[in-house]
This record gives structure tokens, sequence and C-alpha cells, in this order.
């Protein structure tokens, strides 16, 4: 049993990263699905596709790379909030990640968006995690 699965989700794209892999499957959720939604509109992967395995389901990622290096799209994935110790944020306090280039991934009580989306609507929330 996985204690933190965010985490988890981000390790499995940061292993699959190194190992250069194409594809990543990881097991579904409601909030990983939507971080990897989040992670598709900011150009951080190539594609997603969700399967229902009549249990808990799969996310198949397919990872971005630099065509001419073979570099990864995505330089850092950083958990921020822990479930032994809960990061939360007001919309003034967000932090800028790599001085606006990156993003950073909050649970709203409007649903799970970057910081400039929580910043716009005025809402605050739980600090996931930061990606760059």
């Amino acid at each position: 049993m996985v204690t933190d699965p965010i985490a988890d989700f981000l390790t499995r794209i940061r292993n699959a990263q190194m190992a250069g892999h194409r594809i990543v499957e990881i097991p579904a959720s409601n909030l990983k699905k939507r971080i990897t939604e989040i992670l598709y509109d900011k150009g951080y992967i190539l594609k997603y596709k969700f399967e229902d395995d009549n249990k808990q389901g799969v996310i198949k990622i397919a990872l971005k790379y630099d065509p001419s290096t073979k570099q990864p799209a995505i330089h850092s994935l950083e958990r921020v909030s822990r479930p032994g110790l809960r990061q939360y944020a007001k919309p003034t306090e967000f932090t800028r990640v790599k001085n606006g280039l990156g993003v950073a991934i909050i649970s709203t009580s409007k649903g799970v968006m970057t910081d400039k989306e929580a910043r716009s609507q005025g809402v605050g929330g739980e600090v996931l995690c930061y990606i760059h």
C-alpha cells in the first residue's frame, strides 16, 4: 500500500525519464488524472490515456523529450505538501516556480489547478508539487 500516491506518481515519471522510457504506466485516481491533464496542458508531456481495467484503472503517459538533445521536457518534479506535513498557502503567498517558468500544482476548494489559475481566481489551498 502506498502512503503518498502523489509522491509515487511523481517518482514514477522521474524514474521513467531517467531510464529514457517513452511511456510510463501509473495507477489511476481522480487527483492523478487532473495532475496529468495539467501536465499535458502546460506542455510537459506528449499525450496521455486513461484506461479502465475493471479495478483502479491505469494512466498511460507518453513522456516528452527534446529531439536534438534527448533531454526530458520535465527538468524537476518536487513534492511540497506531504501526508506528514501539509503545506497550505493563500493566493498572495504562492511562490513563483523558477521565476515564472515552472508550475505549482495547487489543490483548492474549486479543484486542482495551477498556481496562476488559483491566483487569478483568488483561492488558496494545499501546494501539492512544483514542476519545472
